[in-house]
């Protein structure tokens, strides 16, 4: 469904939530803007304030951010400004959250060149808080716009509570655009837990039970008597048993049942699928059950497979199963259909994005497509393409053989042995799927090099650097399809010798498909490094390659040669 690279998800909120075209121009910045999604647009008429949503790659996201900022600057004159909901500038708070590849602290290092370009570029003064912070207080969004807008010509005088960047003595431009407070902060799940009562009383005690906040400490009855309070006066308070959680139990009356609201505010210290078996615990030793999990809003898709392989390992199942059949476990163990059908592409942040990469990839095809396509009079996809492929199914057939041993009755004591292999397996499939789309696309650079003008002398000499550039990548790819086919045969070794003899013909044929995929991919290489320049740099690949080859046909024919051997007993 989706890939490793960096993903980082924005929510601006900007000051105005009643000028409908005023909100379309800040937006539109970010529509236009290439490599981002927008996602949502909340418009508040009460609070006068807007929550955007947008997702993408950090440049991406930092740049349409940048030129939101501007236009929300230009259009709003914070000094007309009034709305119910605390604010301090026309954006008023800036937060980047990683969602897969990428981490927080690289999203506080991308926000505090983001605060200072906006500084200096936009003269707009800009604070830093969450994981940005440069102070501890600072980490804290309230410390930062404490007193609000009105009180910014005060602090942008004071050197303890001035911005971090675009500090100046107050002047008609804070007057208008107000200060911007940037930062990062982890993933928030918003989710709900159905129970199976119609009470808010039974549901707020569940609630209470596991929010990190907990519950009032009190004289007597812990019900009814009065909280008690330390010497400074403030309420002693019970903890709950879930760290960087919040939570409330409500009834809702289109379902017709209570349910245990949360906010999960750092997924990396409460993940979904703890906070689940938690609420379902106490709300067993209260008489009731949870029956299902609502997601509110977006999650990104490593909740979905961090909860899957929790469960899969609950029951001794293999984790090196794909990625979709995870997820599913995921989705039934926890119940996330229960009220109405769940679908991960309208509900995980990187399928969303995902749905605007128009590409058409070799691997989205059926397996008679590929066929038809390989067929076809275009020479793309080719013996790259196929080699990868084949390298793929070897994988495949090692990690099928591994899961049916871990799955074997009277093996149970083994299944995470089989686990493991299967999940190598499945990392080394993968790798070479990828491999399938990424050779076609090396081809297709040389053709485009090949297709660059060459009317001067300069435009001839740019052509035939490109060229060569092209094509050292093509004869790279395969060379990296021929190192990642070479891990199959650990995996189909080792099948034949510990996995189910049932299928140890499987685990052969893995063999044999990984040594056409090295035998292939060599051809590759070699056909490719024949057309480089440099042919030192040719000779290097050649021999590599070479030497790849032959160790294949040594492993290949060790493991033709046991499987050979268990078949005849």
């Amino acid at each position: 469904m989706t890939n490793s690279r960096k993903i980082v998800e924005c929510v601006p909120n900007f000051s105005e939530g009643r000028d409908k075209g005023i909100i379309r121009q800040i937006t539109d910045e970010i529509e236009h803007s290439e490599g981002v999604k927008l996602l949502d647009v909340d418009p508040g008429e009460a609070t006068n304030r807007t929550v955007v949503t947008f997702v993408g790659e950090p440049e991406a996201v930092v740049e349409a951010a940048f030129k939101a900022v501007k236009k929300a600057g230009e259009l709003i004159d914070m000094r007309q400004h009034h709305g119910a909901h605390p604010r301090m500038g026309a954006t008023d708070v800036l937060p980047l959250v990683p969602v897969s590849g990428i981490t927080l602290e690289e999203c506080a290092q991308l926000s505090r060149k983001l605060a200072e370009r906006i500084a200096n570029e936009l003269s707009i003064p800009c604070y830093c808080y969450e994981a940005a912070a440069f102070t501890p207080e600072r980490k804290n969004l309230a410390v930062c716009r404490a007193g609000e807008y009105e009180a910014l010509p005060e602090k942008m005088s004071c050197p303890e509570k001035a911005p971090d960047f675009g500090a100046r003595p107050y002047d008609e431009g804070v007057a208008r655009t107000g200060c911007t407070t940037v930062g990062a902060r982890d993933f928030l799940i918003a989710v709900n837990y159905n129970l199976n009562t119609t009470s808010t009383r039974r549901a707020n005690a569940v609630a209470f039970d596991v929010r990190e906040k907990g519950r009032p400490k009190r004289e007597g009855n812990p019900i009814t008597g009065k909280p008690m309070r330390d010497e400074n006066g403030n309420t002693i308070m019970i903890p709950g048993t879930l760290k960087a959680t919040k939570a409330i139990g409500w009834y809702i009356e289109e379902y017709g049942i209570a349910q245990v609201s949360m906010n999960i505010t750092d997924i990396n210290v409460t993940p979904l699928h703890v906070a689940f078996d938690e609420v379902c615990r106490c709300a067993q030793n209260r008489g009731l059950r949870v029956t299902g999990t609502e997601i509110v809003g977006l999650m990104p898709e490593r909740c979905l497979i961090e909860a899957g392989k929790y469960f899969l390992r609950k029951q001794n199942r293999s984790l090196g199963i794909p990625k979709e059949d995870i997820i599913n476990i995921a989705v039934k163990s926890m119940g996330l259909d229960d009220l109405k059908p769940f679908n991960p592409a309208e509900k995980v942040v990187e399928y969303l994005l995902d749905a605007d990469d128009t590409r058409r990839k070799l691997t989205d095809l059926t397996v008679k497509g590929f066929a038809d396509e390989t067929a076809r009079e275009s020479p793309a996809p080719g013996g790259g393409s196929v080699s990868a492929y084949m390298g793929a199914m070897g994988a495949a057939l090692g990690t099928m053989v591994a899961n049916l041993s871990s799955h074997k009755p009277g093996w149970d004591d083994r299944w995470e042995e089989f686990s493991q292999w299967a999940e190598q397996g499945l990392a080394i499939e993968q790798e070479l799927l990828r491999l399938v789309d990424e050779d076609t696309e090396a081809f297709n650079k040389i053709m485009a090099a090949f297709g660059m003008p060459k009317a001067t002398d300069e435009d001839k000499r740019l052509r035939a650097e490109a060229i060569e550039k092209a094509t050292l990548f093509a004869a790279q790819v395969p060379l990296q399809t021929m190192k990642t086919s070479m891990k199959v045969f650990a995996l189909c070794k080792a099948m034949v010798e510990k996995g189910n003899p049932n299928s140890v013909s499987d685990a052969g044929v893995g063999a044999l498909a990984a040594r056409s995929a090295v035998l292939g991919a060599g051809m590759n290489v070699k056909i490719n490094a024949s057309s480089l320049k440099d042919k030192a740099a040719a000779q290097a690949l050649v021999e590599e390659a070479q030497a790849l080859i032959d160790q294949a046909k040594a492993e290949e024919q060790a493991i033709v040669d046991m499987v050979e051997k268990v078949i005849a007993g």
